[in-house]
């Protein structure tokens, strides 16, 4: 007897063993089906393989339904955007200028350390004008005069609430459906459920754009598209801003394909027969992630260079999308990606943590994304991708109405609010010129319509064809599910017909 396989299984809890067994039927199936080796095939098989192949395949059974969009693209404002300086317009506080927030607008509700201690909490109105734009006569921020023009494209939701009122939690929450790590993200669970069109590239891609602002930036952490309890394969692929966009992906001097792809098919039976000792799921993940690496060296190459992009589009993204890193260029990146059949790109935008200089800071971060979300929009129409193409844009808070630190008319600052925030969405299943949820004088609370976190997350799993409560995993004894286990609903006034 094999000791090392009979000490393995001796480990095992009976629940793994029956989750692993399934496993091992079903790789042994597809395998079956596919005529191939497990760990994917070579150059030549590939050529042979039927079109119908596919690297990343759904799960059976999914989607749920047809789905309205068929990939998705998720802009992420990190550091929580100013929603009374850019959506959220609020004429009336002009007049309560420098006044002590009633008490009966922040009702005792929680607020951080940093502005915990301040002696007065004072009201910052809005510096910045705003104006009607679109048949929809949406009020926008004269910071945005380019996302203004395709206003009528987007469903703009103002009253998105979340649990967590700092970053870490809050923006794990609003990736994950929940503030403790170690869940699967987003992009995760749809690469799970729906995999991709794409096989020489991931299921999911993740850009880091840079950014303007003075201040430093919060951290990003990766469980903000990790795949948590899922097998890591789902796991998002970040994309470096500079350089090689992923490391070592060119071969070294003096070696070639081919030499690389016997390497890999060497390397593959090892694998291959290391799993058949030990029926490791994460041992298959490994020859998966060796195998899109090799499809990677020429397709990533391919979909960075943009130099075959006709000048209009250029111009049509701004003068910055020709420097690599900024979001003008992350945003044309991931139109390539969903043109080549990427299921999620996920852009994160550091930098709008503004607890002072709202007056330096908030213009810079808005010249970094406004031409580039806007020309995203349209360069999806203009290509007939918008109707199938996903399009989310928000950040993990709002910010307060209040001053943190010194009030002037001309500069202030504002601390973290959970309370009310606005995002929108545009695209694939999506009605534009829509405005859903209203929120006070003050843009502290909510009076009507109120759009919980999970909630935008079940709309988003709609779109893509997915019940939300029927998409789940077995996890410590529990199904798990992205929006948890209360009840969240679809925000339906926001579909398409």
């Amino acid at each position: 007897m094999n000791s090392l396989l009979f000490q393995h299984h001796l480990l095992q809890t009976r629940r793994q063993f029956f989750g692993t067994g399934g496993l091992r039927m079903g790789g042994l199936a597809l395998a079956a089906m596919a005529g191939s080796n497990a760990f994917g095939p070579s150059v030549a098989q590939a050529a042979m393989e039927p079109a119908s192949a596919r690297v990343h395949p759904p799960l059976a059974g999914l989607p749920h339904f047809a789905p309205k969009a068929k990939s998705i693209i998720y802009l992420h404002m990190n550091g929580g955007p100013s929603q009374i300086d850019m959506w959220d317009y609020k004429p009336s506080l002009g007049e309560q200028f420098d006044k002590d927030l009633p008490d009966s607008i922040r009702n005792g509700q929680r607020i951080t350390t940093m502005t915990s201690g301040q002696a007065r909490f004072p009201v910052a109105s809005s510096k910045f004008k705003f104006e009607q734009h679109g048949q929809s006569q949406r009020w926008v921020s004269e910071l945005l005069p380019y996302t203004a023009k395709i206003v009528d494209e987007l469903a703009v939701v103002k009253t998105v609430h979340t649990n967590a009122i700092n970053h870490d939690p809050a923006c794990t929450f609003v990736m994950t459906g929940n503030e403790v790590p170690g869940k699967a993200s987003l992009g995760s669970w749809l690469a799970y459920g729906l995999g991709s069109e794409s096989d020489n590239l991931p299921a999911f891609v993740v850009l880091t754009p840079t950014w303007s602002a003075s201040a430093a930036a919060q951290a990003l952490f990766t469980r903000m598209w990790s795949s948590g309890f899922l097998p890591t394969r789902y796991a998002g692929v970040a994309l470096r801003t500079g350089g090689d966009p992923v490391l070592y992906l060119p071969n070294p001097e003096g070696v070639t394909t081919a030499d690389r792809r016997a390497m890999l098919d060497a390397l593959g039976q090892l694998n291959q027969q290391r799993f058949a000792e030990l029926h490791d799921p994460e041992i298959q993940t490994r020859i998966a992630q060796y195998e899109m690496a090799f499809r990677m060296q020429s397709s990533v190459p391919d979909l960075v260079d943009l130099s075959k992009e006709p000048k209009s589009v250029l111009d049509l993204y701004g003068p910055d999308v020709t420097t690599p890193g900024t979001f003008a260029a992350s945003t044309l990146l991931a139109r390539r990606m969903v043109e080549r059949g990427v299921r999620v790109v996920q852009l994160l935008h550091r930098g709008w943590d503004q607890h002072g200089n709202i007056a330096g800071d908030l213009p810079a971060q808005c010249r970094d994304i406004d031409q580039a979300s806007a020309a995203l929009i349209m360069d999806l129409k203009q290509r007939g991708l918008l109707d199938s193409t996903l399009i989310v844009w928000g950040g993990e808070f709002g910010r307060t109405v209040y001053c943190q630190g010194k009030l002037t008319k001309e500069n202030y600052g504002r601390d973290h609010h959970p309370k009310c925030f606005t995002m929108w969405m545009a695209g694939g299943g999506i009605q534009g010129g829509v405005e859903y949820g209203h929120t006070d004088d003050f843009s502290y609370n909510i009076v009507e319509n109120p759009v919980h976190v999970n909630d935008l997350n079940a709309t988003i799993m709609h779109c893509m064809g997915i019940d939300h409560e029927r998409f789940a995993f077995p996890f410590q004894g529990l199904d798990q599910r992205l929006t948890g286990v209360e009840h969240q609903r679809i925000i339906k006034e926001i579909l398409s017909v």
